[in-house]
């Protein structure tokens, strides 16, 4: 009899607006694909809401995040970390995320991100859960907060991995799992030039959904299911088949969130 494959999506915002019209489709199709476990980040107060539907709806398969999003870290960002913080006190969450430094989009804030960043990770560590890390534009600013904040109950994921061969050593070094999604697929992703270097267990699967859909749907909404594209990258990059390279990734997931 097959074993049937498990992979898991450490990265998808299923609550986004963008699968209104065809969520619960979206998910089969992504368990049809194999794809059975899905870590939900949060943004921000307003998806809380959201997240728990989705639980609600699917509780084999959903595991929350809480956290406030880099992006949305603005003049009222206490209120947001209150929120976060009255959320780890009351429920079981599975990761402190998305969370981290965005000077991509704007630099107004920074002393704030780099606040709610280093206040985020103290509570990741006070509930021993791990952190999902943001990172864009902003390498030397996280890494700092990283080396400041770094001890044996500091581990997570660097969501979105697209440093270079040496960021990626060092994000290792502060126990963070790479977070490899669809940017692995690209011409210019660069990601795929030195992967083969990194031990495969440093490497978890995300899509990111519904943004940065792997080649050959680059540009159109991401999903779930896609995973397979970026796992079919892998096995290319390190010469394994498709099936070990989720068995590993999912064991590595499971040594992150504990489940």
């Amino acid at each position: 009899m097959e074993t049937k494959i498990i992979i898991t999506d450490t990265h998808t915002h299923l609550y986004s607006n963008e699968f209104d019209y065809d969520r619960n489709e979206m998910i089969q199709r992504a368990i049809d694909a194999g794809v059975s476990r899905f870590f939900i980040p949060a943004i921000d107060s307003t998806f809380t809401q959201l997240m728990y539907d989705l639980e609600r709806t699917y509780p084999e398969n959903i595991f929350l995040m809480t956290g406030l999003h880099p992006t949305h870290v603005k003049d009222s960002y206490c209120d947001e970390l209150k929120h976060v913080e009255d959320e780890l006190a009351k429920r079981k969450f599975y990761a402190v995320g998305e969370i981290g430094i965005d000077l991509y989009w704007d630099k107004t804030h920074l002393q704030e991100q780099k606040r709610a960043f280093r206040k985020q990770i103290q509570l990741a560590k006070e509930y021993k859960l791990p952190i999902v890390i943001h990172c864009r534009d902003a390498f030397d600013e996280v890494f700092e907060i990283l080396e400041v904040e770094k001890s044996s109950d500091l581990f997570g994921i660097f969501h979105c991995f697209s440093g270079t061969y040496e960021q990626a050593l060092q994000a290792i070094s502060y126990n963070m799992k790479l977070g490899i999604g669809g940017v692995v697929t690209f011409k210019n992703g660069k990601i795929d030039q030195f992967l083969n270097q990194i031990d495969l267990k440093h490497i978890v699967i995300e899509t990111d959904s519904p943004y940065l859909a792997p080649v050959p749907y680059r540009g159109k909404r991401n999903e779930s299911s896609f995973l397979v594209n970026v796992l079919s990258k892998l096995a290319e990059i390190y010469n394994l088949p498709l099936e070990d390279i989720a068995q590993i990734t999912t064991e590595n997931s499971k040594s992150v969130f504990g489940i």
